[in-house]
């Protein structure tokens, strides 16, 4: 009876403790306003990247409930200094810990003036339903009324809630959730810059409470074509910002510079002005893959219209935004050059 009785209280204990696991997360910072540091409470100024990652966590003691947090530094910079090879990096890395068992979950920590660009990036190369959260901040740490710790706070419970599983790359800001692809910077300082202009938010999160209310629709991650693991570098792809009085010069240079792709940011719907036009169209009988998109800020940019797209072999990026636009094809340059091919890859991505 007694070792019948020590069986139960085993199997109970461990029973016990499969319910009081916690998910693993981790967590790899790459430096931005969450990470920064100023010398006041009530001053604007500060140094983006200054804190280090362990720092960062210790800062938000709260998340170790909610998860058990292993922290990694991928870099420390202010986001608007992101190169190519930290993107490679990253989501090298962000691939590789989503293959291990004991990793439930990654979130990034981010500067946000390139977060809706890296988090868009991840979201085409890596391969993995599990989470993937992109967060960061308005505000220093150092600021008053610092928006980061909750951000990050609210970032793990969107992290280590099962809903979040398949959606892709989101990005978690202001307590609200958006899909990486629809998400975009709207304001320079306020705390609720990020929107998702065309589409909306896809979920909310408040005080670590998560609630979806709609799924983003295009590829992404594990039925992405695009394998990191096969891209060890990106071609050179430049955007260009039309305006009245516009000239071909910057197209001519781009080109000179050995852009293998041009995404030309047009008035209205992708509209360009005339010697532009000629010029990008001559660019592209040169070899150079040349996108169109619009610098309005939403709506779709529309094949045909008032560009005869077929006449000049220009592509339309649907309503991807400019600096989104480019990371398609940057990647689609690394898979092939078949305009068609290029285009499809903007109506599916």
């Amino acid at each position: 009876m007694t070792k019948i009785l020590e069986k139960i209280t085993v199997l109970a204990l461990i029973g016990s403790s499969l319910l009081l696991a916690k998910p693993n997360v981790s967590i790899l910072a790459t430096g931005g306003t969450i990470a920064g540091a100023g010398d006041s409470a009530i001053k604007s100024s500060y140094s983006a990247g200054a804190v280090t990652v362990d720092k960062l966590l210790a800062a938000v003691p709260s998340i170790n409930d909610l998860a058990n947090i292993k922290g990694e530094q991928i870099s420390n910079i202010g986001s608007q200094e992101m190169t190519n090879e930290v993107w490679l990096k990253l989501a090298k890395r962000v691939n590789v810990l989503l293959k291990k068992d004991d990793v439930d979950a990654i979130i990034v920590t981010h500067g946000t003036d390139t977060m809706e660009a890296t988090s868009y990036f991840l979201n085409l190369t890596v391969k993995s339903d599990k989470p993937i959260v992109f967060v960061g901040a308005m505000r220093s740490g150092s600021s008053m009324s610092a928006d980061g710790p909750m951000n990050l706070y609210n970032a793990v419970s969107v992290a280590t809630n099962k809903d979040t599983v398949g959606k892709g790359v989101v990005v978690v800001m202001n307590d609200e959730i958006h899909s990486s692809r629809e998400v975009t910077k709207t304001n320079t300082a306020s705390v609720d810059t990020f929107k998702s202009v065309n589409t909306g938010k896809i979920g909310t999160v408040y005080y670590g409470n998560v609630h979806y209310y709609m799924n983003p629709v295009r590829k992404h991650t594990s039925a992405s074509e695009f394998d990191i693991e096969k891209i060890d570098s990106l071609p050179r792809v430049d955007i260009l910002y039309a305006h009245a009085n516009d000239s071909d010069i910057f197209v001519n240079a781009a080109v000179k510079a050995g852009a293998k792709g041009i995404i030309h940011a047009g008035m209205g719907n992708g509209n360009l002005f005339p010697s532009t036009q000629e010029a990008l169209g001559k660019a592209i009988k040169n070899g150079v893959v040349v996108a169109r998109t619009s610098r309005v800020g939403s709506g779709r940019t529309n094949l045909g219209g008032e560009v005869d797209d077929e006449k000049y072999g220009f592509i339309a990026t649907d309503n991807l935004n400019a600096q989104k636009a480019r990371i398609l094809l940057m990647l689609g340059l690394t898979k092939t050059q078949d305009k068609k091919a290029l285009q499809d890859m903007y109506f599916k991505y």
